[in-house]
Formats: C-alpha cells, sequence, structure tokens
C-alpha cells in the first residue's frame, strides 16, 4: 500500500495530468479535482484516463487521418508517443516523468535525468550528456545523440564534429558560450547508431522541458533525426532545411545538415553554411541577445 495521503495521490495526478497535456495535447476528465472527497475523485481521474485511452484506441481512421493532418501542423511530439499509459503505470521507471513540470532550473533537471532508468540505451555503463552552454541563449541547437568522446566527457558536440560545429558557429559570429547545445538522446547508443524511435519517444519530454526552461527564440535542428522528431514527421532533411517551422507555437525552428555528415559528405557543406547564414539573419532580425 502506498504511504501518500490523499492529497500527495492528487497532487501526483495533476502533475500527470498537466504532463500529458504536453505531451499529446488536451483531453478532458469529468470534474475539476478538489482537496475534499478524495478517494472518490481519485477514482474518478483514473476511470476518465481510462476512457480516454479506450476512445483514442478506437478512433475512426477518418478522424484519424484529419488529426494527423492537424498534429503536423502543429509540431506536437512524435506520433509514436501518442498512446496513452495507465496512470500508475507498472513500471516503476516511468514515474519519473511526474516530477518533470516540478523542475523549475536546468539543474533541477539534470538531477532527475541522472535518476532516469527511461533516458537510457541498451549500451551499458554511458554518461549522462545533458546539456551545455547558456543557460539564456537564444539560439539553442539540437542534435541526435551522443557519441564516444561526448559520452566520456558528459558533454554534446565535443568530438570531430563538435569542433567543425563551433567553427561553422564561429563563421556566423557565435561562440560556444552564446548558444545552449543538447541532443534528442542523453546517452550514448551502442556503434554511434540513428536514435531508435522507442528512444527518442521516452526522451521527448525531457527535451521539451530543456527547451522550455532555455526559452530560446530559434532552435537549430543538426541532423534528420533531430528535425523529425522534433518536427513530428518522416520527411527528408532536404525539404525540411532552409526555412523556418513554428514549433509549439512560440519557437521557430531550423534543420541542416548534421555536422557529422559534412565530415562524410563535402557537398553538404554550401547548403549548410546558407542555412546558417538565414539563420544568423533571422537572429538579428528578432533583435535577439548579440
Amino acid at each position: 500500500m502506498s504511504d501518500k495521503t490523499p492529497e500527495e495521490l492528487i497532487d501526483e495526478i495533476v502533475h500527470f495530468l498537466k504532463n500529458e497535456r504536453e505531451i499529446y495535447g488536451d483531453f478532458s476528465v469529468s470534474d475539476t479535482i478538489h482537496k475534499d472527497n478524495s478517494k472518490d475523485q481519485i477514482e474518478t481521474v483514473k476511470h476518465d484516463l481510462q476512457q480516454e485511452s479506450q476512445k483514442s484506441s478506437v478512433q475512426d481512421p477518418a478522424l484519424q487521418k484529419e488529426d494527423d493532418s492537424k498534429t503536423s501542423k502543429t509540431s506536437r511530439p512524435m506520433k509514436d508517443f501518442e498512446s496513452q499509459e495507465g496512470l500508475f503505470n507498472k513500471d516503476e521507471s516511468r514515474k519519473v516523468y511526474y516530477q518533470l513540470d516540478k523542475c523549475n532550473t536546468l539543474t533541477e533537471l539534470e538531477e532527475l535525468c541522472k535518476e532516469a532508468d527511461v533516458l537510457r540505451t541498451d549500451l551499458e555503463d554511458t554518461n549522462l550528456v545533458f546539456g551545455v552552454g547558456n543557460p539564456d541563449a537564444d539560439l539553442m541547437l539540437i542534435g541526435e545523440a551522443p557519441g564516444a568522446e561526448e559520452d566520456k566527457q558528459g558533454e554534446p558536440f565535443v568530438g570531430a564534429a563538435g569542433q567543425l560545429l563551433d567553427k561553422i558557429m564561429e563563421a556566423i559570429n557565435f561562440k560556444r558560450e552564446d548558444v545552449y547545445i543538447a541532443n534528442i538522446l542523453k546517452h550514448r547508443p551502442p556503434n554511434n547508431r540513428n536514435p531508435l524511435p522507442e528512444e527518442r519517444k521516452r526522451s521527448l519530454p525531457f527535451l521539451l522541458r530543456q527547451i522550455d526552461l532555455v526559452e530560446p527564440k530559434l532552435i537549430l535542428c543538426l541532423g534528420k533525426v533531430s528535425a523529425q522528431t522534433l518536427l513530428n514527421n518522416d520527411d527528408s532533411l532536404r525539404s525540411m532545411r532552409g526555412k523556418f517551422h513554428s514549433f509549439r507555437g512560440k519557437y521557430e525552428l531550423m534543420a541542416t545538415y548534421h555536422p557529422a555528415a559534412l565530415l562524410r559528405n563535402q557537398k553538404w557543406k554550401r547548403p549548410t553554411w546558407e542555412d546558417v547564414q538565414l539563420l544568423r539573419d533571422r537572429y538579428d532580425d528578432l533583435g535577439c541577445k548579440p
């Protein structure tokens, strides 16, 4: 039996509902939660969540197609993450999601990430690679996953691709300490493979909270996986780059090639240079920090 009071359980439910709304969009429960009649209301909330889950699982295909279209336009998180999980998941590690909206600083979020087994890949004994840079930056760079050197140092983009990224940023008058840098995954996958859909799904709520704590005006996605994850699509990088996308109604997002790709293929350097020049112009137009 839980040793939590009814009031504490209700607070946990409220935090969970806020996280669910952030991830899946709006849904409703039958009544406003009050801290009297506690046991009855807990059962009501649990019942309503089950009903919402059942509705979504039997939705008419035509309506589902329409919802998918709306999802793409509003840049909701990955469609792979749309199926709701029970309020009290049998997997104890999932309870870490309840704590996300309680993190009011990047330091608090980083501490939570250290406890979050859901962020780990199937490579054992990896270090957390949380993020680095200016916590008040107007520009946030988001890559795909840490590599060997990043895992070793606990900092994103410190290997060969990171050194190239620093040079690209310097070419448009940014120092590394001017921006904030993070990845979709916060632990290294084996053999530097691309993040799996399930890994992206589990990591996304932590990244969204990280973005909201930094509150950048502009986001630059480095690589196709990063852009597809945040824009919730399967589009090619060619079709996504070279323009700004509205992200969650309050950020502008651009996609370009990952620096590691430039090390493999020289032909992508020119389009990347065009992208970052456009990014710098937009940064200045928005009156971002010099």
